[in-house]
């Protein structure tokens, strides 16, 4: 068992701390624990009745129900947002920050005569500037404002001992951060920047207006681009005019050529009749002698042989009657009637016509070039006084653009400075400060506070008078502390430590190791 004992190191054979020995522990330094205890639970208690904490409440809404027109040379600026924009986080930060900024602050404690409640310095003396300052700091610790997420409310609690005078504070609060605002958020001197351009641009616009009257009178026209376009429509039916006059030029011309050409070619005279035939007396006269002939030679040659020279004679003679018959058929008799060729008279008569209507299309050429030069002239003339008149109209609406653009922007910034003067804005109080009838913790809260502190400070309390505490008071300690077996322990008995040489006193007077 010995052996076991040296070999085992003390340190495994000692258990770590019981249960037992740290409710020992804390009975074994009760006095210090409960003094400890009972103090902290009476300042709890005192500050509970002597200190009590009142949150006064307000609540502001940010809204955008009221859009400022945007002042800019835009025609139709004021109506780009119709709908309001949503609530942004800048905005929000925005808003707090101006809630807390040292200028509103400076005003709420002015209104409320904090600074008097501030108590003079003997190193400062009573100095007004520096009592302002500190007041400024403790309303600044004692206000709590921040934007409530996914919301566009901003919650500002003041907390304060006096809770009149807490209420107080944000409603004066409230109605400086109203005004202030209003005021960060006014551009001044809007309307009377407008009234003065409103007027000049009336002036600019009598101006080109009287510029322009002046010139048309001056001109004599009182539409130039309306008569210019009429000229050019006169201008181009004329020289559609010109080009079909010339192509009846070309045309007649060309007529009259082919009509010459016709009239070289063309006999004045033609035959109206031509009869062929014999001649019938002749003829009879021949017929009637080759009758005869014929006759004759027959009554001859019933007397004669037909070589008989008289029958031949007779032969001869018929031969010759009826090769002049012959030569009659072949050469018939022509009979020829000529008349006046009407042909060429209407040739004559188209040429004539074709000259004459040349000489008129000539005429008409040169009075329609005439035209169509006086109309050009015209129409240039016209188009310079169109491009002139038009600067001087574009110069009037200008002015006038700029005079009604001045006049809505008047309007908007009156508009805009009378619902400031109205305190019509983008901020509304959604919850008015009321004077907190309960504090903002309850008495049982500092008692339970009170409570769970005094015992933490007591048990602290007691561990500390341990941990300071050098001495062994049970075998466990020792061992646990220096790592060596305890061989034999002797209880400790009060009675007997005054003897003196006695073993308590070796042990501190409580245990012998």
């Amino acid at each position: 068992m010995s052996e076991a004992l040296l070999i085992t190191p003390a340190r495994e054979l000692t258990p770590a701390y019981t249960a037992r020995e740290l409710v020992t522990v804390l009975f074994r330094h009760k006095r210090p624990a409960m003094l400890v205890f009972f103090a902290v639970l009476a300042a709890a208690i005192l500050a509970a009745l002597l200190l009590p904490s009142y949150h006064a409440e307000m609540k502001l809404l940010v809204k955008h129900e009221r859009v400022d027109p945007i002042i800019s040379g835009d025609q139709g600026s004021s109506q780009i947002q119709v709908a309001p924009p949503e609530i942004t986080e800048e905005e929000m930060n925005s808003e707090v920050e101006l809630l807390t900024s040292g200028d509103l602050l400076r005003q709420v404690v002015l209104a409320n005569h904090l600074e008097q409640q501030v108590h003079s310095s003997w190193l400062h003396g009573n100095d007004p500037e520096r009592k302002i300052a500190l007041a400024v700091r403790h309303l600044r610790s004692h206000l709590q404002v921040q934007a409530v997420r996914k919301t566009n409310v901003i919650d500002v609690t003041l907390s304060s001992r006096n809770p009149r005078q807490a209420a107080a504070i944000l409603d004066s609060l409230a109605t400086l951060y109203l005004e202030k605002h209003a005021e960060v958020n006014r551009s001044g001197g809007q309307l009377a920047f407008f009234e003065q351009q409103t007027e000049q641009a009336k002036k600019d616009l009598a101006e080109a207006e009287g510029r322009l009257r002046a010139f048309n009178e001056k001109q004599q026209v009182a539409a130039p681009e309306l008569e210019r376009d009429n000229t050019l429509q006169k201008l181009a039916d004329v020289t559609l005019s010109l080009e079909q006059t010339r192509a009846a030029v070309r045309e007649t011309q060309h007529r009259i050529a082919t009509l010459k050409e016709l009239e070289s070619s063309t006999p004045a005279r033609i035959t109206t009749q031509l009869q062929q035939g014999d001649n019938p007396q002749l003829m009879q006269q021949l017929k009637s002698t080759l009758l005869n002939l014929q006759l004759k030679r027959t009554e001859l040659l019933t007397k004669y042989l037909p070589n008989y020279p008289l029958v031949q004679e007779v032969e001869k003679q018929i031969a010759e009657t009826q090769a002049a018959i012959n030569a009659e058929n072949v050469r018939p008799v022509r009979q020829e009637t000529t008349d006046q060729n009407p042909t060429e008279q209407w040739v004559r008569s188209e040429l004539a016509k074709a000259e004459a209507d040349l000489s008129g299309l000539r005429a008409r050429e040169a009075a329609t070039a005439a035209a169509v030069n006086n109309f050009q002239a015209a129409a240039q003339e016209l188009n310079q006084k169109g491009i002139a008149q038009q600067d001087l109209v574009r110069s009037a609406k200008a002015a006038e653009q700029n005079y009604l653009l001045y006049l809505r922007k008047r309007e908007e910034a009156r508009i805009s400075e009378a619902l400031d003067r109205r305190r019509i804005l983008n901020v509304a109080v959604a919850q008015e400060p009321i004077v907190p009838a309960l504090p903002a913790r309850s008495g049982s809260w500092y008692l339970l506070l009170g409570t769970l502190g005094a015992i933490f400070a007591a048990v602290a309390t007691t561990f500390f008078y341990e941990y300071f505490d050098d001495t062994f008071r049970t075998p466990d300690e020792m061992r646990r502390e220096l790592c060596v077996p305890v061989i034999a322990a002797l209880p400790y008995y009060p009675q007997l430590s005054a003897a003196p040489g006695s073993p308590a006193d070796v042990s501190s007077g409580q245990e012998v190791a």
